[in-house]
């Protein structure tokens, strides 16, 4: 029903199905009636998480509720017809719970290890390029596999088996993240932390760490994130060491990185400055742009989050100013898209809407599902079409069409 409204006038609509007044719901969150009034109708621009959870907490709603999510996958041919709800079946199997429910493994010979980490590649692989249908469609049976290899394994491949299992789970959150299905994701980051734990790898376990902290993250718990940061990083520090391998050093990193954003929606400013200092360390030790465990991780990466930290925070100049300076050209396709996304909404915030309409057309280029299925570039998109004035944008409209916003 609200899939077509902007943020603003979804807050209104829940605001009235809660029977409140714009007064009301005005001093609930600490702001005027006429600040409310104008965002209501899309004369203010809302795109701080900050204050849409506190909104959002005011009318008893999810985040997602406020921002158009989840949003409906496109069937396409890397999807199939079977994605999200294939997933949660696979989540929600019962049998899983305890091995007192347990049932009778499926017919057929496990799949081997190597086909399963064969295939938990190809999924994090078609993330990263942004292929969010084939993850969808491929993830569910991915994550059968890996839970199916780890009930029939022998002892001496339990901690590989394990390993892989959290890795498929991790597969599943980044998916159901970014498509909006944080109760989704929340089940399959802790499970995949359960895994993790028996697996006796440091790796796997921050790369875990952080999809829990991203699960946290992704329902509006951003203290809790925070919180999340600074524990598992001093579970990861008896790791590490002068020669630690880039592994361990990209998850310890995108750690902080995750973290830094979570503070920066908490308004935590001192957190945030901490956490990219650290996370800039472990670059510099790193010493080059990589992508080990598919995090991206470098120099790079650690720019992208000083500019989307201080969009957070408010500084939109700050991040004007940073967001042509940082080349994306080495990153995997997700990065380099979500980068973008960010600039268009900077130089949104500055009135430059032309110069974010041409980073959105271009991004789209590289990355259309995730165009598609953004939060963010949905509602940027939205905002632009309800004030528009002068003459038509032809692009504009027709981006719209394409992202089924009109």
């Amino acid at each position: 029903m609200t899939e077509k409204m902007t943020i603003g006038e979804r807050i209104a609509f829940y605001r009235r199905r809660r029977g409140q007044s714009q007064l009301v719901l005005a001093g609930l969150v600490g702001r005027t009636e006429d600040w409310l009034s104008r965002v209501e109708n899309n004369r203010i621009e809302l795109d701080r998480l900050s204050v849409i959870r506190r909104i959002a907490e005011a009318l008893d709603v999810t985040i997602g509720d406020l921002v158009g999510e989840p949003t409906l996958l496109d069937w396409t041919s890397d999807s199939g017809v079977r994605t999200v709800p294939a997933l949660r079946a696979v989540l929600m199997d019962y049998s899983q719970l305890t091995p007192l429910l347990a049932v009778a493994t499926p017919d057929g010979e496990p799949p081997s290890l190597d086909a399963v980490e064969r295939d938990v590649s190809q999924v994090f692989d078609a993330y990263q390029s942004s292929r969010y249908g084939y993850v969808a469609g491929r993830a569910p049976l991915v994550l059968s596999d890996a839970l199916h290899a780890v009930s029939t394994i022998d002892a001496s491949d339990s901690n590989r088996a394990h390993a892989l299992l959290a890795l498929a789970y991790q597969s599943a959150v980044s998916v159901l993240t970014k498509l909006g299905e944080t109760d989704l994701a929340w089940i399959a980051s802790e499970r995949g932390l359960a895994a993790a734990q028996q697996a006796d790898n440091a790796v796997v376990l921050g790369s875990l760490f952080r999809s829990v902290a991203h699960a946290l993250h992704s329902t509006g718990r951003f203290a809790a994130s925070v919180q999340l940061t600074e524990a598992a990083a001093s579970v990861l520090e008896p790791h590490l060491s002068s020669r630690a391998d880039d592994a361990l050093l990209s998850v310890y990193g995108t750690l902080f990185l995750n973290g830094a954003v979570a503070a920066a929606r908490a308004d935590d400013r001192g957190s945030v400055t901490s956490f990219l200092r650290e996370a800039h360390d472990s670059a510099s030790q790193l010493g080059r742009d990589a992508n080990a465990m598919w995090t991206a991780f470098g120099p790079t990466n650690v720019a992208i989050h000083r500019m989307t930290t201080a969009m957070e925070l408010g500084d939109v100049q700050v991040a004007v100013d940073l967001a042509p300076r940082i080349e994306t050209t080495g990153l995997p396709t997700e990065r380099r898209v979500r980068h973008a996304i960010e600039t268009a909404r900077a130089y949104t915030a500055r009135n430059r809407r032309d110069d974010a309409l041409a980073v959105l057309l271009d991004a789209e280029q590289l990355a259309p599902e995730q165009i598609r299925h953004h939060a963010i570039s949905r509602q940027l998109v939205l905002n632009w079409i309800r004030t528009a004035r002068g003459p038509r944008s032809i692009a504009l409209e027709q981006l719209a069409q394409r992202l089924h916003l009109t």
